[in-house]
């Protein structure tokens, strides 16, 4: 089990932090590939290059306003809602993109702020090395650090903190995580990670062709946070926030053009942001056990986006293709998910990857979930990621996790490590993955997923999957 110890040795045990920052200073250094030329048919502000293709946001009002609230600087920090999320990057932030601001600024960019975005608020930053070292897991991992206390009244007590930034504690518990995007907002369940920032569950037959006004309430109550707390300002008036709130709704993003498979629309595919933009959605919708409103039964085959490339001959489309099938019909057996196997009382549910992610051509749940798959189990901790041990305060039973994730919010003893799961669309565009950034790539995502399960994917269906993924 891991204690407090003292620093002397936390510092004999833990690999410097210093050598993950040098490693990412010459990366940052580094010469970075030439761009493929922008194709005529893309040259328009809606259309950013990443690694995969091309993204395009689509608007509801045809143009992105920047001269909305959204870009602007609300608080004393220089900060506004663009700080963290770019619309390159699928409205989130990139590693790659954080290390590029870094170089421009010497680490002055209004991202840079010990608040939130430093290891540690009391980390050292008078100088540029320094402020490598401070903003590591920024410019390594692209994460935000959310800090949160042990709620009054928990089921459960902090016991012992392995911070590797000498600062967590039961009043405010450091976790990193990564900025969600500001797009694709019309479809979710719950807002940020642990839902915190939900204002009312989101139940039927709200926004079954009724009305969003719940989803909007916590937007507000969202920016209303980010600003007070990210960029240390007042709240937003309530002009500001009914604009960023429009702003935000208005966007639609995803991948329109693959550099394997090509225009994600072509061919009668649905690919592309526009499409995405019409999409029926309402909260149940496709439930998994048959909970929608709509009095529909479970479509495993949720995801139909490439179905009319299943024929095609074109290598790049064909893989995509292949990938769709198996995200929809590949055997998964799920087992040790916590809020699911526990709450169903199944230790083995038979599925697919559609079993969790329903939502039709979207790819989040359909109902807030959050879940516990694993990821912030001790078992898969870091050197550079903080370990909180907690005891059920009851039972005495004690558990090690780098984020509790929803027990803040619950203080239940049995929401520990769950996160909920987030829209798949623009996943290219936005890697790491994972609420901690622990995936780099989609290839590690899947190996996520093959390994937690014991999938037994061959070699061409993971290549498939990311085929697929890198689509959306």
């Amino acid at each position: 089990m891991h204690t407090t110890g003292s620093t002397a040795d936390r510092a004999r045990t833990r690999p410097s932090i210093g050598f993950f920052a040098v490693a990412f200073v010459l990366a940052a250094i580094a010469v970075r590939a030439q761009e493929p030329p922008r194709p005529q048919m893309y040259n328009d502000a809606s259309t950013t290059r990443n690694t995969s293709g091309w993204l395009r946001t689509y608007t509801r009002d045809g143009a992105l306003d920047h001269d909305n609230p959204f870009f602007q600087s609300l608080g004393t920090n220089g900060r506004s809602c663009s700080t963290c999320h770019q619309q390159a990057d699928a409205w989130s932030v990139t590693p790659e993109h954080v290390r590029e601001r870094f170089e421009a600024s010497d680490g002055t960019d209004p991202i840079f702020r010990t608040n939130d975005g430093a290891t540690s608020p009391l980390a050292d930053v008078s100088t540029v090395a320094k402020r490598r070292v401070a903003y590591d897991l920024l410019l390594r991992r692209g994460v935000i650090r959310v800090g949160i206390g042990i709620p009054a009244g928990a089921e459960f007590s902090l016991e012992a903190v392995d911070d590797p930034y000498h600062f967590a504690s039961a009043a405010e518990l450091s976790l990193f995580r990564r900025p969600l995007p500001s797009t694709n907002l019309a479809f979710l369940t719950g807002v940020m990670w642990d839902t915190r920032e939900t204002a009312v569950p989101f139940l039927p037959p709200m926004d079954a062709g009724v009305g969003n006004a719940d989803l909007v309430a916590s937007l507000r109550h969202q920016a209303i946070d980010a600003t007070i707390g990210h960029a240390q300002g007042a709240a937003p008036s309530d002009g500001q926030l009914d604009a960023i709130v429009a702003f935000e709704l208005g966007l639609s993003t995803a991948q329109l053009r693959d550099d394997r498979a090509g225009a994600l629309n072509d061919d009668d595919a649905l690919g592309g942001p526009r499409i995405l933009a019409n999409l029926r959605f309402h909260i149940g919708i496709n439930d998994t056990l048959g909970a929608d409103p709509a009095g529909a039964a479970f479509d495993g085959q949720s995801m139909r986006l490439f179905e009319a490339w299943s024929d095609d001959n074109r290598p790049g489309r064909q893989a995509v293709a292949r990938g769709e099938r198996l995200f929809n019909n590949k055997p998964v057996a799920i087992s040790d998910v916590g809020g699911l196997n526990d709450a169903l009382g199944l230790p083995v549910i038979n599925g697919t990857c559609t079993t969790c992610h329903n939502a039709p051509n979207i790819g989040n749940h359909t109902v807030a979930l959050p879940l516990d798959i694993g990821l912030s189990d001790a078992s898969r901790r870091t050197p550079d990621m903080p370990l909180y041990t907690l005891r059920n305060n009851t039972t005495g039973e004690t558990v090690q996790t780098t984020d509790p994730g929803k027990a803040l919010l619950s203080g239940k003893w049995k929401d520990i490590g769950k996160f909920k799961g987030p829209v798949l669309r623009g996943l290219a565009a936005r890697a790491p993955y994972f609420h901690n950034g622990a995936a780099a790539t989609l290839d590690d995502v899947v190996d996520f997923y093959d390994t937690r399960f014991t999938i037994g994917l061959t070699p061409r269906e993971k290549s498939d999957l990311v085929a697929f993924l890198r689509a959306l």
